[in-house]
């Protein structure tokens, strides 16, 4: 007798009593109708009204912009990432390009046309201030933040992508307090700096790769923005027909986009390989007990510039010559190698120990250049003198107290400390904010909803960073409930009954 063995589509039938494919019919039902469900809740007139308001041209946009780039073009000159910060988070820019997504996806032409003509002014006012002043600077050098800016690739738009499907469904579900990170993210005003300072330098380099970046930046927020909206029901008055090729028309804008930057992805992808075989080859010239000290490649260069440094025991006279005939060969263009010889001894120890003396010269060097950069950095984050700044190099941590920056609040602090500590991975950074007001605390069935979570984030971090004990005022359910929640992040807060929504502020000396 043979035994039956069901088949999983066989199994799935005798679980649920219907096909399969009825099954997986009533799943897509059932999403479809989830999905509607959260579509109704969106108010879509108060969601456009506020993006209206911010997408038209206005003095106070008009202002912000100049402020933004103003700011920008120092931070870029100075090469202070801090400074950079300061100057997106200013940036109005973003209310335009988010006014041409929702004006293309519900059809209003006239909010399109004063979207677009709001970018444009303040994208042209911000290049030729950016412009001026990089034109009067005595300082005109291309700084590391500058080059950073100047080659986009296919991250880039992946970056704007994700960028701005946060920043949409933020304005949509009403969670604008994601924005500030999204403004960082996306960085729209320090390409249209960097634009300024190729006009200014008449560097055709730094003029089309910034440029290309900032296109690449808007274009995709503003797309982006479009689907999201279409997808949250934001509707147009079109024919099927029209709606295809405005469909079509968004993907081809995506493919004329990505097939660039994708090119310099790859073009960078191959200088890095390359970097490592120019490293093979000059290894080669020498003794085998010799030490490649620093290696330096100009592709962009005609021909590519070589620059090295080697530690040798034994000097070869045809090193130079010998290498730049090779790696023509392997490169396959031309290369001028130029190489720096160092007689260290005649043993590998010797070599060996004069490059641990270089690279721990180097090491230190660098470190206390990193230590001065992460302190005026703070300093300037703060508004304080860099004597202010706390620097603990053994422990490597960094402290600074804040004072009250003008529009600035606690999730501004907190995300300029996130940025600091994020390019000094190996510090402990803290910024201590002024005692601002605290947020209050959004509940849902009788727990801190997703919002209310955030709220006792926040509320703890300035807890912990200004070290003052807070007070929750709220029914006392809730008081209780984010009380728990704080004790477990090592506050311990007071409460008091009150009405809702469940409120915090700071606590008095003598509470």
């Amino acid at each position: 007798m043979e035994e039956r063995v069901d088949t999983p589509s066989q199994s799935l039938r005798a679980e649920t009593g219907e096909p399969h494919g009825i099954a997986f019919g009533r799943v897509i039902v059932s999403l479809r109708r989830w999905w509607r469900q959260i579509v109704i809740e969106i108010d879509q007139s108060e969601v456009i009204a506020r993006r209206r308001e911010e997408a038209y041209l206005s003095p106070r946009y008009m202002f912000m912009t100049a402020m933004s780039g103003g700011i920008a073009v120092l931070g870029l000159l100075l090469s202070s990432p801090a400074v950079v910060i300061g100057a997106m988070l200013l940036s109005p820019l973003m209310g335009p390009i988010i006014g041409l997504g929702f004006a293309l996806a519900i059809g209003d032409y006239e909010w399109l046309r004063k979207s677009a003509k709001a970018l444009v002014a303040g994208s042209l006012m911000a290049i030729l201030l950016c412009a001026l002043i990089v034109f009067l600077s005595p300082i005109q050098t291309v700084t590391s933040e500058i080059a950073s800016r100047t080659r986009p690739n296919l991250f880039d738009l992946l970056v704007a992508l994700f960028s701005a499907l946060a920043g949409a469904y933020a304005m949509i579900r009403g969670k604008e307090g994601a924005i500030v990170g999204v403004a960082i993210a996306t960085a729209l005003m320090p390409p249209l700096a960097v634009v300024g300072y190729g006009m200014a330098t008449f560097n055709g380099t730094v003029f089309w790769g910034s440029l290309l970046l900032f296109v690449t930046n808007a274009i995709t927020i503003a797309l982006t923005a479009m689907v999201m909206a279409r997808l949250y029901g934001f509707r147009a008055d079109l024919t099927q027909r029209q709606t295809m090729l405005q469909n079509l028309a968004v993907t081809m804008v995506f493919i004329a986009l990505a097939v660039p930057l994708a090119y310099s992805l790859i073009q960078i992808g191959r200088e890095a390989n390359g970097a490592r075989l120019v490293r093979g080859e000059l290894q080669g010239l020498f003794d085998p007990r010799s030490r490649l000290s620093q290696v330096d490649i100009d592709w962009r260069a005609e021909p590519v510039t070589i620059d090295a440094t080697v530690l040798t025991p034994k000097l070869e006279a045809e090193a130079e010559a010998r290498g730049q005939r090779a790696l023509s060969a392997r490169l396959e263009k031309p290369v001028e190698l130029r190489i720096n010889q160092y007689l260290v001894g005649t043993g590998a120890q010797a070599a060996e120990s004069a490059q641990l003396a270089a690279a721990q010269a180097q090491r230190e060097a660098a470190e206390n250049a990193k230590a001065s950069a992460l302190s005026r950095e703070l300093a300037l984050v703060a508004g304080v003198s860099e004597d202010e700044v706390t620097l603990d190099r053994g422990k490597r941590r960094a402290i600074v107290r804040a004072r009250p920056l003008p529009g600035a609040q606690l999730a501004s602090y907190r995300a300029l400390e996130r940025r600091i500590a994020a390019d000094a991975p190996d510090w402990t950074v803290v910024l201590q904010p002024p005692a601002g007001p605290l947020p209050s605390v959004a509940f849902a069935d009788g727990k801190p909803s997703s919002e209310g979570v955030a709220a006792l984030e926040l509320i703890a971090w300035a807890s912990e960073r200004a070290g003052r004990p807070v007070v929750l005022v709220g029914p006392g359910e809730q008081t209780s409930a984010a009380n728990e929640w704080l004790l477990e992040k090592g506050i311990d807060a007071a409460t008091e009954s009150g009405p809702a929504p469940l409120r915090a502020r700071w606590a008095d000396t003598s509470d």
